[in-house]
């Protein structure tokens, strides 16, 4: 469970006019508390949780808003000021004469827990982004960072706006053992990044909101001299990052690529695409999505990637239990089928008169019985296509070989290719397209696989049950028969018992006369 620690609400409620103390308190729901509103001319508000109440039913006057501007800190050039040993935040907003005519006074608090959620991202030494609307907790969790690394690493915080340390000369003890350098203005929030490396030698650097271009080039800096950076940036998604022109460096960058036209055709693409430009600055990207669930990305490179060629990798999410508070992980899930040897093929046929699956991929059921069969997709890599066409045509099931990755739905691969990790296949796997392994590149493996999706039943198909005649035979030869003959079959069917017995590194010849000629399997050559 989660322990919450409110910065003295009354520190701040002390700083109001007497009439809006005097409702506050009365309302009596601090826990709930996000910011006061005061506008000049307008009815100050106070901001809960999950509603909006009016504080008084006179009009906020100057006099209201002086009184709150004497008696806390002196706004920075952020218009940010705040009220010493405290993390709350009081930001102005001015006329065109400098005039304050009107204040946002939101509640600080360092929230203990809220980081058990990504606790082992952040303790892994990798440099993690946090993403997430306003308000939704990035400085937070940011904060109680700090604080649990500083117990076993040197850690510094730049503390632009004195948002993490709260305002005043001594920090807030929310940031426990961590130490705090403060920026005299925003626009030079970099520099201090900077001259935190050089001059005190951390760890590990926490940053609170990267908003400007140089910013994003100090935490490149950085980042390449082996400090850990732990920091929040504006937007809520990896998508509106890649979209910022100013803060697409801190995950690579974009830059346009002109293929010859070689590559282009062996990709499947245009000639000029965008790429990644750089590696990221930042390893691990979390999205923020509320106090209790977050997306987040392991491998930004590869997310970046796989976004820039239109198949967007599904995050991993974490959703904390409110009651218990223990963190639900959903990794996206990653389908592999390895198709089955000779011998297994021929049991799980044996099977499937009894109900039984055998090495069928269980989230593809046979379609119903008489049901036309829709077409399937299949993009093949490393694997022969015309073998592939030509199982499907042997088994009568509607295929189509496709090109391009996005238009598959599956990917038909060798075992020695998918051991190598090719692009292409961490790609389906990432993007939940299907990946189905053969361990040879014979049209035996490629019907196996195609009988368990397309549901193919051998007893209603002569040219499968011939098959698994030829199957057993070769079984049968491999374990010591000196030779084995099959039944007549015509000159169609016994080509391909020919074809799967030599892939079986047998011998076979044809024997007899039309119509009972057949196939004989040797286990050695016969003269």
């Amino acid at each position: 469970m989660e322990q919450t620690l409110t910065d003295d609400l009354q520190v701040l409620i002390s700083v109001l006019p007497p009439h809006i103390r005097t409702a506050l308190i009365d309302i009596n729901d601090p826990d709930n508390l996000v910011e006061i509103v005061l506008d000049l001319g307008r009815l100050p508000e106070a901001r809960y949780t999950h509603a909006e109440k009016i504080l008084a039913e006179s009009e906020v006057t100057e006099a209201d808003i002086d009184y709150i501007v004497s008696r806390i800190g002196d706004f920075s050039d952020d218009n940010r000021a705040g009220i010493p040993r405290t993390l709350h935040r009081i930001s102005a907003i001015r006329n065109r004469k400098g005039r304050v005519v009107g204040l946002t006074c939101r509640v600080g608090r360092a929230v203990f827990g809220t980081m058990d959620i990504i606790r082992d991202i952040v303790e892994s030494s990798k440099s993690v982004l946090l993403l997430g609307r306003p308000g939704v907790g990035k400085t937070t969790m940011l904060r109680e960072a700090a604080r649990v690394l500083g117990d076993v690493k040197r850690v510094v915080i730049v503390d632009t706006s004195n948002e993490i340390g709260g305002d005043g000369d001594i920090p807030h003890p929310a940031i426990g053992k961590a130490r705090r350098m403060q920026v005299p203005t925003p626009a030079l929030q970099h520099e201090v990044m900077i001259e935190a490396v050089e001059n005190h030698m951390p760890e590990v650097i926490v940053i609170d909101e990267i908003g400007r271009e140089l910013e994003a080039e100090a935490a490149r800096t950085i980042a390449e001299r082996g400090v850990q950076l732990i920091g929040t940036a504006h937007g809520q998604t990896l998508d509106n990052l890649l979209m910022n022109p100013t803060l697409m460096d801190l995950v690579g960058g974009i830059q346009s690529v002109t293929l010859s036209d070689e590559e282009a055709r062996r990709r499947g693409t245009q000639k000029s695409i965008l790429e990644r430009k750089a590696p990221p600055t930042f390893d691990i990207l979390v999205e923020i999505q509320d106090r209790h669930r977050v997306a987040v990305h392991n491998d930004v490179a590869a997310a970046v990637d796989s976004f820039l060629r239109g198949r967007p990798l599904p995050p991993e999410t974490r959703t904390r239990d409110l009651e218990t508070g223990a963190v639900d992980i959903q990794r996206p899930e990653t389908r592999v089928h390895v198709a089955p040897r000779q011998g297994e093929r021929v049991s799980a046929r044996r099977e499937r008169g009894n109900g039984k699956m055998g090495d069928r991929p269980a989230q593809h059921p046979p379609p119903t019985p008489g049901a036309p069969r829709k077409t399937m997709r299949f993009y093949p890599y490393g694997v022969s296509q015309d073998r592939l066409e030509t199982a499907a045509k042997a088994l009568d099931v509607p295929i189509r070989i496709v090109g391009d990755l996005d238009q598959a739905d599956a990917v038909l691969t060798l075992k020695n290719y998918y051991k190598k990790r090719p692009p292409a296949l961490v790609d389906a796997e990432r993007t939940g397209i299907p990946v189905y392994v053969l361990r040879s590149n014979t049209i035996a493996q490629m019907e196996g696989i195609l009988e368990d999706l397309f549901g193919v039943e051998p007893k209603d198909d002569p040219f499968s049950l011939a098959m698994a005649e030829t199957d057993d035979a070769i079984q049968r030869v491999l374990s010591g028969a000196h030779s084995v003959e099959l039944a007549p079959q015509s000159a169609f069917i016994r080509r391909f018992q020919h074809e799967r017995i030599r892939e079986a590194n047998l011998f076979s010849r044809s024997l007899g006369k039309e119509p009972k000629r057949r196939v004989r399997v040797y286990a050695s050559e016969v003269g």
